[in-house]
């Protein structure tokens, strides 16, 4: 590991899942925990959903809206069966690369609760003995129809060696309360988690470092036409009526339908590592958290640079339970 005390390394992990498959997909990233640990790397960051991979089909399937459709049921019903509750034994094989590889791991999944689906960060100690999770608020358009909304109760900040590591996914970064509330968790890394990062998702990620002054690592992933297939046809007994909504996907085998564009985002906004697209890679770059300290000098927005005697935001941090069940007293 990294242990100079000016600087640490992190690895964006770039690489696509294997599509659809959960047990494969934990396999995988254990390996690319431990490639991004073995190349100096103390944190490492994986894109959105990434366990068992972002749901293209909702934005490229033309029939993936339909009501009562049998193949949208079908693919549903894989998804779910490859999404993982919290916690569970698929939780405790991240703890367990983390500790291994003495690293902090941030990885997005698809989680099981109840009957419900969410779109799910994962902040993984290194000591491997404890995580948070931050649930997305609110899926963006097509994604709800497959996922619940988040609550206030996992606006979620990790203590580390180096400072607070917070994130948001994907469109969140467009919520300017949820922004206000991680600034005031004085993030000193922030997670910008996209399934893949167009250049608007790059504005957003470069906006968040200079309004924050923290550091962005904006991950997203490489996914082929191919890669979709070759994951649903990795899966045994997979009912095929699902392979049509993947089908219909445009594009052939060796095209892209998610092109990466993962970056390294300074407290000024400048790039630390320039977006790289189109490639299955590791990024690296080094974090100077001294940096953010600098910063401070012109821009606190939870402090001198802000107004409470104008402006105050509340934050309702209680999870948002249907049915509590409470003992008589």
């Amino acid at each position: 590991m990294t242990t100079a005390a000016n600087f640490f390394k992190i690895a964006l992990i770039q690489h696509p899942p294997v599509f659809l498959n959960l047990k494969a997909c934990l396999k995988k990233a254990c390996a690319l925990i431990e490639e991004a640990a073995n190349e100096g790397a103390s944190v490492i960051v994986f894109p959105e959903t990434w366990l068992p991979g972002y749901p293209v089909w909702l934005d490229f399937a033309p029939n993936a809206g339909l009501w009562d459709h049998p193949p949208a049921k079908a693919l549903y019903r894989i998804l779910v069966e490859n999404s993982m509750e919290i916690p569970s034994k698929e939780v405790q094989t991240l703890l367990d690369s983390a500790k291994k590889e003495d690293a902090y791991v941030i990885i997005g999944a698809h989680e099981r609760f109840g009957g419900t689906l969410y779109n799910t960060m994962i902040f993984l100690d290194k000591t491997g003995q404890d995580f948070q999770i931050h649930r997305k608020l609110v899926p963006t358009y097509t994604e709800r129809l497959i996922w619940g909304r988040g609550d206030g109760s996992t606006l979620s900040a990790i203590e580390t060696d180096f400072g607070k590591i917070g994130g948001l996914i994907c469109w969140e970064h467009w919520m300017p309360l949820a922004r206000a509330a991680m600034h005031a968790k004085h993030e000193m890394l922030h997670i910008a988690q996209w399934p893949m990062v167009k250049e608007l998702n790059l504005v957003a990620s470069r906006q968040y470092a200079f309004e924050g002054q923290c550091f962005v690592a904006a991950v997203g992933s490489v996914l082929s036409k191919g890669e979709i297939l070759e994951g649903f046809h990795s899966l045994k007994n997979a009912d095929k009526k699902a392979l049509e909504l993947l089908e219909e996907i445009p594009g052939k085998k060796n095209d892209l339908i998610l092109k990466g564009g993962s970056a390294v985002i300074a407290p000024n906004a400048d790039y630390i590592v320039q977006p790289v697209y189109n490639e299955p890679i590791i990024l690296y770059g080094e974090i100077k958290p001294e940096w953010v300290k600098e910063g401070h000098l012109f821009l606190d927005t939870d402090g001198h640079y802000s107004r409470p005697d104008v402006f105050q935001l509340q934050v309702n941090t209680q999870p948002q339970i249907n049915v509590k069940f409470a003992r008589p007293e």
